[in-house]
């Protein structure tokens, strides 16, 4: 018998994980990140940049997890940035770079506070917030492409993060 939101088995976790939008605005996107926001357990979810409508279009998309999931919109992360690194949380990049490594080689203690921040649809993570960030890491792909969509990447990234990561009481 398939499961379903009420019935399937699943344990209900957090973990310390703040993931960190920098311009990401397609409706579809944002809804999807709530989603998987939900689906990994992370603690808060910032929306970075000019704030935007939750209209009807991520609505769908969200399917209601925006209830569930802790969120703030901030028009500029700077100070947001700045506040996490005096919480010693860890910031990480999800972006291709000259310093960035594939994501199964980052190692994070157990007890790591991570803040993940991943960059808009189109042009990434604005340079001023890279600089910041104490690792960069990427997703290792085997195709001719070197990108994939947003959601999809930081889903593959959270799941690589939450089978290392001890889960905290919110």
């Amino acid at each position: 018998m398939q499961l379903n939101h009420y019935t399937s088995k699943f344990t209900k976790q957090h973990f310390p994980i703040i993931l960190i939008s920098d311009n990401v605005s397609h409706a579809a996107n944002l809804g999807s990140l709530f989603r998987t926001a939900d689906a990994f357990g992370v603690a808060h979810l910032i929306l970075g940049g000019p704030i935007v409508e939750l209209g009807r279009k991520f609505t769908k998309t969200s399917r209601a997890t925006e209830q569930a999931v802790s969120f703030e919109q901030l028009e500029t992360l700077q100070d947001k940035i700045e506040d996490l690194k005096s919480q010693n949380y860890t910031l990480i990049a999800l972006e291709i770079t000259d310093q960035s490594i594939p994501i199964s080689e980052l190692n994070l203690p157990k007890n790591a506070k991570i803040a993940f921040i991943i960059g808009d649809e189109n042009h990434g993570i604005s340079a001023p917030l890279l600089e910041c960030c104490d690792h960069s890491v990427h997703i290792e792909m085997y195709g001719q492409n070197s990108s994939m969509n947003v959601v999809q990447a930081t889903s593959i990234a959270l799941y690589e993060f939450t089978k290392h990561l001890t889960p905290i009481t919110l």
